[in-house]
């Protein structure tokens, strides 16, 4: 089993490694140009974001040949009411990709303009994330197919986000670097999209291609990076994954 995942805070690659299999990171495959896969089940796991599959998970679709019986595609979100599990079979449709089986999990959610990451962190034990798993493994091992439904209202919300997000320019502004910034360049390493750049141990530099995935802030080992209208000062990487295998996945 083959499972491509795209990862910023580590939600993603915790359930890509439970799923097991032979792992490939999404930005790193885009940046080798490697888009050629088969074998007899293959999975797509990603983080929902703006209510939406992430753009850079949409272009590695558009560019990839999957050859598998099954291919599955688990989503880890804030509100698993299958606001991306329809759009995905969609977007595998556009692209000549065949999906039978779209869910999503609920986990953290870390996006700090909407959410408290303390609050956020306090509901993970109640978020039975670890039944969710094994039921999705189960699925999986079962060949399941089956595409989880969402109500009308979150695709409405979807598509409104979406146009909204369409107006949002210049992200990489919002981001702030106090003075306990010791120009470590984590943030730089945990960039999918190499938009962030440290020189001689100066503050980092943020460039134009932000995907608004917020490892940089995430991240950052200092907290020295805040982001404009937070909710909170604490941050978030998934308890059973490290900043370098963040790291690892992206160089």
């Amino acid at each position: 089993m083959i499972i491509l995942y795209f990862s910023a805070t580590g939600n993603s690659l915790y359930v890509a490694k439970r799923l097991g299999g032979e792992l490939h990171s999404i930005p790193k495959l885009l940046k080798e140009g490697k888009f050629e896969f088969e074998d007899d089940k293959i999975g797509i796991i990603y983080p929902v974001y703006r209510m939406s599959v992430p753009p850079i998970v949409t272009e590695f679709l558009s560019k990839v040949t999957l050859k598998s019986d099954y291919i599955f595609t688990v989503a880890t979100t804030g509100h698993p009411f299958g606001t991306t599990a329809k759009q995905m079979m969609e977007v595998g449709k556009r692209f000549g990709i065949k999906i039978s089986y779209s869910i999503e999990i609920g986990m953290v959610d870390n996006y700090l303009p909407h959410f408290d990451m303390e609050k956020q962190i306090a509901k993970e034990p109640l978020m039975n994330i670890e039944d969710h798993i094994d039921k999705v493994i189960k699925d999986i091992d079962d060949r399941k197919v089956c595409t989880q439904k969402s109500p009308l209202i979150f695709t409405l919300t979807r598509k409104f986000m979406n146009v909204k997000s369409e107006k949002l320019s210049e992200f990489s502004n919002l981001f702030q670097i106090n003075d306990s910034c010791n120009g470590c360049g984590i943030c730089s390493k945990v960039c999918p999209v190499d938009n962030v750049n440290v020189v001689n141990k100066n503050k980092p530099l943020y460039g134009d291609n932000c995907i608004n995935c917020l490892a940089c802030v995430q991240h950052c080992s200092q907290g020295a990076i805040r982001i404009k209208n937070e909710k909170g000062t604490l941050r978030f990487r998934n308890q059973h994954i490290t900043t370098k295998e963040i790291i690892d996945a992206n160089n």
